[in-house]
C-alpha cells in the first residue's frame, strides 16, 4: 500500500498525519492533488480547503494560505492557520461574513477594500468547510 505522511505546521500548532493516500490543496493557480510518489517541489497555497484521504475516509481542513513542500514520501504544509471541519464554529463564521459585508458598505480606501475582501473570503471558506 502506497501512502505518505503529512505534517501541517502553523505558528501555534502542528498536526502529524500518517498513512495518507491523497491530499488536495488550494494552490495560487488552482487546486492540486498529491498522490504517493508525487514529483518533489514547493508550492504556494492560497486560503481554501485541504482534503485529506486516510484509510478511505475524507477529512477536510480550512487553511489560511502558506506553502506546501513535497519531498519523497512526506508532505509539509506551512500555513497561517488551520481548522478541521469539526472544529469550525459555523455561527461564528456566519457572523464574520456579516461583519465583513457591513464593513464593505462603509469602506473608505482601496486598502480597506482589499482587507475586507480577504476577510470575507476567509470567513466564507471556513463556513464551506464547516459543512463537510
Amino acid at each position: 500500500m502506497n501512502d505518505f505522511s503529512l505534517n501541517i505546521v502553523t505558528p501555534v500548532r502542528s498536526l502529524n498525519l500518517e498513512n495518507i493516500s491523497y491530499v488536495r490543496c488550494p494552490g495560487l493557480e488552482g487546486l492540486f492533488g498529491v498522490l504517493p510518489n508525487h514529483q518533489e517541489g514547493i508550492f504556494a497555497l492560497s486560503v481554501g480547503e485541504v482534503k485529506v484521504i486516510k484509510g478511505g475516509k475524507s477529512q477536510y481542513y480550512s487553511i489560511g494560505g502558506g506553502f506546501a513542500e513535497i519531498i519523497s514520501d512526506k508532505i509539509k504544509l506551512l500555513v497561517e492557520s488551520i481548522e478541521s471541519s469539526s472544529e469550525i464554529d459555523s455561527k461564528r463564521a456566519v457572523a464574520a461574513i456579516d461583519r465583513a459585508k457591513k464593513r464593505k458598505l462603509k469602506q473608505s480606501s482601496k486598502h480597506d477594500e482589499q482587507r475586507i475582501e480577504a476577510s470575507l473570503f476567509r470567513a466564507m471558506n471556513r463556513l464551506k468547510v464547516s459543512k463537510r
